[in-house]
């Protein structure tokens, strides 16, 4: 079977020939790792069974001082530390200002020939997706503050409403287009949680970005392609609404924050899993008999029956010790 065709397989929930794997890396790992291998392209011999297309136009963030790097909706982000996001250090929407405010139109963000020639370049016939992160909640947080957002839920509802009304109505015109072209997935991220539950609480979850995500999931869903989400930290209570409105995939399934075997049995039925392999315990303290243990028990309890992506929690960050990074690899390239 091709790749995609075993990706597919699993998340049919059948049993696939082997349990299908993506591996990614922060910036300084990657480097850590073709430094550890001996080759700058050692990414590219992974046999990785995901493809993340390119799409977006060129040039859309620029470096306005040393580190400091603009998006294309106006937010500055310091990457002196952190060079795969950064922080943000301004805020470009307030009560003051929303009713003026415009985003980006995104036939400017949308580039139409890098996607077809980014899905042509897939000649491994992997399984193709979208990434479209930083959809919803975290757009809003970036552009207004985190503090400020959380606080407008309790005191401007009209104020949160507006700007998530307008980042929605920016999203399904993306959506719409990653649609047209022939992808198989929308891994649409958006982080939720944090280590002991959700950032906002159940409550403004259910207010304000429930019914955006319906509409966002109907949409790739009419298409006929799976939805993905990525949503960091303890957010396990909503996925019987996110497979109601229509989540087929859930990533990162960290194993710090939930029982990733105990949420397997209950959902695994209607839910799939990306992710699993621990990026905050294991791959930086683990020995490599514990990550290879650890890798091959995931393998054969959440992959039982399909209905998982093998993956790290997160893009492997700084810290992670390389030879559990490469007994991990190890297991996944020899099932």
């Amino acid at each position: 079977m091709k790749k995609r065709d075993i990706v597919i397989e699993s998340l049919n929930h059948r049993q696939p020939p082997k349990i299908p794997y993506f591996i990614g890396f922060t910036h300084k790992v990657k480097m850590q790792m073709a430094e550890y291998y001996g080759d700058p392209e050692f990414y590219k011999k992974l046999g990785n069974y995901l493809y993340m297309v390119e799409w977006e136009k060129d040039g859309l963030w620029k470096e306005v001082e040393p580190d400091i790097w603009e998006d294309h909706f106006g937010v500055r982000w310091n990457r002196k530390i952190d060079k795969d996001i950064g922080t943000v250090c301004n805020y470009v929407i307030s009560p003051e200002n929303i009713d003026q405010f415009k985003l980006i139109d995104p036939e400017y963000v949308f580039d139409e020939n890098k996607i077809s020639d980014s899905i042509k370049q897939n000649t491994d016939n992997l399984f193709c997706i979208a990434n479209f992160g930083f959809s919803l909640f975290e757009r809003a947080w970036t552009m207004v503050g985190m503090e400020n957002l959380l606080v407008a839920m309790v005191d401007n509802k009209k104020c949160v409403h507006k700007l998530f009304d307008m980042l929605v109505e920016f999203n399904l015109k993306i959506l719409e287009k990653f649609c047209k072209n022939p992808i198989d997935g929308v891994l649409i991220g958006d982080d939720w949680g944090q280590q002991k539950g959700l950032i906002m609480g159940p409550r403004f979850w259910h207010e304000f970005i429930e019914p955006r995500i319906r509409q966002m999931y109907s949409l790739v869903k009419k298409h006929k392609k799976y939805v993905f989400i990525h949503s960091c930290g303890k957010v396990d209570e909503l996925f019987p609404f996110l497979i109601d409105a229509g989540l087929d995939v859930f990533n990162p399934f960290q194993p710090e924050v939930m029982d990733v075997f105990e949420i397997k049995k209950k959902f695994g039925n209607k839910l799939s899993f990306y992710g699993g392999i621990s990026t905050q315990k294991l791959l930086p303290y683990g020995t490599v008999d514990e990550t290879k243990d650890q890798v091959r028990r995931l393998l054969d309890e959440i992959g039982k029956n399909g209905g998982y992506i093998a993956a790290p929690a997160h893009s492997i960050p700084y810290g992670a010790r390389t030879e559990n990074i490469a007994a991990m690899i190890e297991v996944l390239q020899n099932q």
